[in-house]
């Protein structure tokens, strides 16, 4: 069953207490912060301590680093450097495949010195790093769809506050001066079969407007939402999983095409709807989601 990541929660990487208690908060991925929570005077301190950290942690949820946009081969350097690792890197501000190309590149030749000690490593049987790419600024938004087919991204987060900055508008609680881009990282993440990771929510006392936006984000297609709060994830997570109405709403169309297929019937009702391909699709795809979750949730709360 695939991972989901429903909710992404950031962790500053210059304070290793809240890097280890980070993962307590239920969160399906968890990103150890390099680069807009760590001043640029104490990186070398946090990138020890993301270091020492993920030698030391054992969570059901998937650990990303976020390397800083322009120091990521120093970062590297030093996150890396040990026996464990984490499960992937959220590299920020894409602007191209070649930045994932880079990125990727260089991953390939350290696997490579270090092949005789994969076995050693985290994750090292589960292949290589998987690599989440920010896009964050105009160049981004309109290279998307080849960022998403770079291999081996997993999923594309939108990241709205730097979009904005870079193209010079203000964000408002409505939303529309990004809608656009927002809605062009859902679909370049659909065409190419990966995840879509919703842009923050900067509110943390606003728990109600939070989940309307999850909710819409959602509706838009998105997989997930980034966190940068504990008290967000719980909201984030409830909003990304299947309510028992979906749900049994799923498991009624799943069970109506079994009884279809056997009758050789190629579209059938379900509660007065006329049921076809996508709709079939749309049930699988609920149902896969709510299985999922229940396993992501059962792993955290068994921990």
């Amino acid at each position: 069953m695939p991972r989901t990541r429903r909710s992404v929660l950031f962790s500053p990487g210059d304070r290793p207490e809240m890097l280890r208690k980070a993962p307590d908060a239920g969160s399906d991925v968890v990103v150890f912060d390099l680069e807009d929570a760590v001043a640029p005077g104490r990186k070398a301190e946090a990138r020890e301590a993301v270091n020492e950290v993920l030698g030391e942690i054992d969570s059901s949820s998937e650990i990303l680093v976020r390397v800083t946009a322009d120091e990521w081969a120093t970062d590297l350097k030093r996150v890396l450097a040990g026996e464990a690792r984490p499960d992937g890197l959220m590299l920020p501000k894409v602007g191209s495949a070649e930045d994932v190309e880079t990125l990727a590149a260089s991953l390939d030749d350290r696997n490579e010195k270090t092949e005789d000690e994969a076995s050693e490593q985290k994750g090292a049987g589960d292949g290589p790093m998987s690599i989440v790419a920010l896009i964050e600024s105009a160049r981004g938004v309109l290279e998307a769809p080849a960022i998403a087919e770079s291999h081996p991204v997993e999923a594309l987060c939108f990241g709205a506050e730097d979009l904005a900055a870079d193209v010079g508008t203000q964000r408002t609680p409505e939303g529309t001066e990004v809608l656009y881009a927002r809605e062009k990282v859902v679909l370049a993440a659909a065409s190419a079969g990966i995840d879509a990771i919703d842009t923050i929510f900067t509110e943390i006392g606003e728990p109600d407007r939070l989940r309307e936006e999850t909710e819409f984000a959602r509706g838009l297609g998105y997989d997930g939402k980034m966190a940068i709060h504990p008290a967000q994830v719980s909201v984030i997570n409830q909003a990304f999983t299947p309510d028992s109405e979906r749900l049994e709403w799923a498991e009624r169309v799943l069970d109506a095409r079994a009884a279809a297929d056997a009758e050789e019937r190629g579209v059938f009702r379900v509660d007065d709807e006329m049921i076809d391909p996508p709709l079939i699709a749309q049930a699988e795809r609920i149902v896969a989601l709510a299985s999922a979750a229940a396993d992501e949730d059962r792993a955290e709360t068994g921990r």
